[in-house]
C-alpha cells in the first residue's frame, strides 16, 4: 500500500477522518474496498473505539463510507460521495490530485457552467462586483512579477480563484454564489495544477482579461465566449482538451426583448 495508508509518521495524526479521506481520495481504497477495521485503527492511532467510530461516522455522513454489520466500513461509489459538502470539498482539494476521474468531473462541471455564469455577471454585475473582479485580476498580474508568485502576501493561484469566485458572486444568483463557495477548494485544485503546468501564463492572463472586459462592458455573449476560452487554455494545460467539445455550455433561451429587437430591425 502507498504512502497515506502505510506511512507510520501519519499514525500520530489526531484526525482519523482526514487520514482515511486522504487514502480514499488518493485511490488507495477504491469503491468496494473495506477500510481498516475499528480495532486496527484504534491500535494504529492509540485512541479509543468511540473515537474511531466517531471518525468513521463522519465519513459515512459525507457519503464516502457505508457501514456493513459484521463486516466493517466499505468505500461507496464516487457518485454517492457528497462532493458539495464543504468538508468533502476541502478533502477533494487537499487530497484528490492523484485521482484523474475527480479532476475530469470538476473540469467538466466548470465547462458546462462558467460560460453561463459569466453571461449572468455581464448582465447583473454591480460596481462593487467589478471592483472585486478587477482587483483579483490585478493581483494575478502583479504576482507574476515576483519570483515567489505572491503579491501583498497572496499567491497568484489564490488571486485566480478569487477572480472566478467574484464572477460567480456577480451573477447575483443565490444558488450559483453558494455553489462557488462550496466548490472553491475544488476549483483551487484545478487552478493550482493548470497554473503550475502552464507554459504560457501570459496567454492565460489575456484570456482572463477578456472575460473581465466583457463583463465590464455589459457584453453577455462575449463574456460567455471569453470564459470558454479561459477554460480551453486550462483544459490544454491539464490535458483535458477532449472535454471541451463533449460538454456543452448551458444554453440560455432567447428572451422576449431579444425577439423584439430582431423584429424591430
Amino acid at each position: 500500500m502507498s504512502s497515506a495508508a502505510s506511512d507510520p509518521r501519519r499514525a500520530s495524526s489526531p484526525d482519523i477522518a482526514d487520514f482515511l479521506a486522504e487514502a480514499i481520495f488518493a485511490g488507495e481504497y477504491v469503491p468496494g474496498d473495506f477500510v481498516p477495521k475499528e480495532l486496527d485503527l484504534c491500535e494504529r492511532f492509540g485512541v479509543s473505539r468511540s473515537t474511531v467510530r466517531s471518525a468513521l461516522q463522519t465519513l459515512v455522513a459525507a457519503g464516502l463510507l457505508t457501514r456493513i454489520s459484521g463486516q466493517g466500513s466499505r468505500v461507496r461509489a464516487l457518485q454517492e460521495w457528497h462532493l458539495l459538502d464543504p468538508r468533502v470539498s476541502g478533502w477533494m482539494a487537499r487530497f484528490a490530485q492523484p485521482n484523474p476521474r475527480i479532476q475530469r468531473e470538476i473540469f467538466a462541471f466548470r465547462v458546462a457552467v462558467e460560460p453561463y455564469v459569466a453571461r449572468l455577471a455581464a448582465e447583473h454585475a454591480t460596481a462593487a462586483d467589478l471592483l472585486a473582479i478587477e482587483s483579483a485580476h490585478e493581483g494575478m498580474i502583479r504576482a507574476l512579477e515576483h519570483d515567489d508568485l505572491h503579491w501583498q502576501g497572496i499567491s497568484h493561484n489564490d488571486y485566480d480563484v478569487a477572480f472566478h469566485e467574484a464572477i460567480f458572486a456577480a451573477s447575483h444568483n443565490l444558488v450559483w454564489a453558494q455553489i462557488s463557495h462550496v466548490l472553491k477548494p475544488a476549483i483551487a485544485l484545478l487552478v493550482e495544477k493548470s497554473n503550475h503546468s502552464a507554459d504560457e501564463l501570459n496567454d492565460s492572463m489575456e484570456r482572463h482579461r477578456r472575460v473581465m472586459e466583457a463583463i465590464r462592458l455589459r457584453q453577455p455573449q462575449q463574456a460567455a465566449q471569453a470564459a470558454l476560452a479561459v477554460l480551453e487554455r486550462t483544459g490544454r494545460d491539464l490535458g483535458l482538451e477532449d472535454l471541451m467539445p463533449s460538454v456543452p455550455a448551458i444554453e440560455v433561451p432567447t428572451t422576449v426583448s431579444t425577439t423584439s429587437d430582431k423584429e424591430a430591425s
